[in-house]
């Protein structure tokens, strides 16, 4: 049996994606910071689709984290990686928590970068798959989500690197616009009416990701996007942005798991 490995599993895009690839019949390996939503998801995945799940809470925010967590599942035949685990932040740089964003950076660009680099060889191995989460978002600059925006723009140019050195792994990335997660919520602003479902991204990213597609889109507004020109676009999020840190009062950055 193949098995996936999933970073931030517990909710969104993880979830949907865990769920995607039990009902290929595909053991799992599901990882997130926050225990009962893990268990939780573990529970049901074994329930509804019979496979075996292993869940390991783990904060992939902490230095070390990454290399850990390869320690824990290294014996498991783990033949597909996907990074999806990571948050945003939202406000002016200089305003930014420092111990937050430097959290921020280690989950979306370190722990990313090292599960990489330690699983490639292994894949490489078992002819696997490496799906790494990026956004819209990567694109173009962001004002007040400079860094957010700023690590998935690393996350989006390393992987197609990745890919043209590791011809005996299939890699993509992921490219979603808005969704309907927690990231919203939590960021204080409304979700756009246009945001996707974390199933309906989960399904086009399994489907492309098992076709060999280098860069995943999972709608044509999401590909389309790509087509505005960049200063109309970091206007657009800036406009967005600063009135959501605004509406709440200055009272610092808010923040949301990444989908």
């Amino acid at each position: 049996m193949k098995y996936a490995l999933i970073t931030g599993a517990g909710s969104g895009i993880g979830r949907a994606l865990a769920a995607e690839f039990a009902a290929h019949g595909c053991g799992l390996c599901l990882t997130s910071a926050h225990l009962e939503p893990l268990a939780q998801v573990k529970r049901t995945l074994e329930d509804q689709y019979k496979v075996p799940v292993r869940a390991v809470p783990l904060d992939l925010a902490r230095l070390g984290g990454a290399e850990e967590l390869f320690r824990q599942v290294e014996d498991l035949p783990i033949s597909i990686l996907v990074n999806n685990a990571g948050f945003g932040l939202v406000g002016p740089a200089e305003a930014m928590d420092p111990a937050r964003e430097e959290q921020m950076l280690v989950l979306n660009v370190i722990s990313l970068t090292e599960l990489t680099r330690r699983f490639l060889p292994l894949l490489a191995e078992r002819k696997g798959k490496l799906l790494n989460v990026a956004s819209t978002g990567a694109f173009q600059p962001g004002p007040y989500t400079a860094s957010y925006f700023a690590s998935k723009a690393y996350v989006l140019s390393y992987t197609r690197a990745v890919r043209r050195e590791a011809p005996g792994v299939a890699v993509s990335v992921l490219c979603p616009s808005s969704t309907r997660t927690r990231f919203f919520e939590r960021a204080g602003v409304k979700t756009p009416a246009v945001a996707m479902t974390a199933e309906t991204v989960a399904r086009a990213a399994f489907r492309e990701l098992m076709g060999g597609q280098e860069m995943i889109f999972p709608s044509w507004s999401s590909r389309l996007m790509q087509l505005a020109p960049v200063r109309l676009k970091m206007w657009a999020v800036g406009q967005v942005k600063r009135r959501s840190f605004e509406a709440k009062g200055k009272q610092g950055p808010n923040h949301g798991p990444c989908r």
